[in-house]
């Protein structure tokens, strides 16, 4: 009873989040994060609707696990978006952090698909928990480079992205323990069922991190020094250009002799 309680409670919370996203026209400024939430939304719908019409578990899981991928794929474009308005001060920068964990993202997505369609009996339960658990490590670390490189250059966060890397920070590490602990031999269907419900109640928290602050929109201050940072970028852009240069020189000649 208290599981269901919790369960209509986030499903409360999305819609209130979504609702206030477009009334303060911040789906507009955060697309990537409200898709997020308004597909985990539709996974609560769904998969409750599933879970009340069928009494087969591995029907329901079947459900879940599908929707859950979908949701993870969708959330790296929060990651993507927080490097985006984070770090808008520098677009150099920017653009090659969301150029390499697009690659990195896009890899994991290439891989997951070939196993699939080369064995469809390779999307269990398992593999899911697997391919999520691998996403999440990615996204955790990504994010914790984030928010060291804004500790190091004074960045400073507004609130409405503070809210969004605070709440999706810990959803990400949060996420990424109970899959590691549910992946255990160990783990019995007590600890499954207990990892499940904390997993309900803590995401009810991370709703209302971040209805709280993204009530309303607040632009995310500018740095009072950015040019350190893009500095360092177009150095290095520069040094990488030349040896590419120097490297195709050396080619043509290599070739022409």
């Amino acid at each position: 009873m208290l599981s269901l309680a919790i369960w209509w409670s986030c499903i409360a919370l999305e819609s209130l989040l979504l609702l206030r996203g477009f009334r303060g026209k911040l789906a507009s400024r955060y697309p990537a994060f409200f898709s997020y939430i308004a597909l985990v939304l539709v996974q609560d719908l769904v998969c409750f609707v599933v879970a009340w019409q069928s009494h087969n578990s591995g029907q329901y899981k079947l459900a879940y696990w599908t929707a859950e991928f979908l949701c993870v794929l969708v959330s790296c474009g929060i990651v993507l978006e927080i490097y985006r308005v984070g770090l808008a001060a520098y677009p150099g920068t920017a653009r090659m952090a969301r150029m390499l964990l697009g690659l990195i993202f896009l890899i994991v997505l290439l891989k997951t698909i070939v196993n699939v369609t080369s064995d469809p009996g390779w999307w269990t339960e398992e593999s899911a928990k697997g391919v999520e658990a691998t996403l999440r490590a990615i996204q955790g670390t990504a994010i914790i480079a984030l928010v060291a490189l804004f500790l190091f250059y004074s960045i400073p966060f507004g609130k409405n992205l503070r809210g969004i890397v605070l709440g999706f920070g810990l959803l990400v590490c949060w996420s990424f323990v109970s899959l590691t602990i549910a992946s255990s031999p160990t783990a019995g269907p007590k600890l499954q069922t207990l990892l499940a419900f904390l997993s309900s109640a803590t995401y009810a928290i991370f709703l209302t991190i971040w209805l709280v602050t993204l009530w309303s929109y607040q632009a995310n201050p500018l740095p009072k020094q950015s040019a350190r940072l893009e500095l360092q970028y177009q150095r290095i852009a520069a040094t990488t250009q030349r040896r590419l240069h120097d490297a195709r020189s050396y080619l043509a000649k290599a070739v022409g002799s």
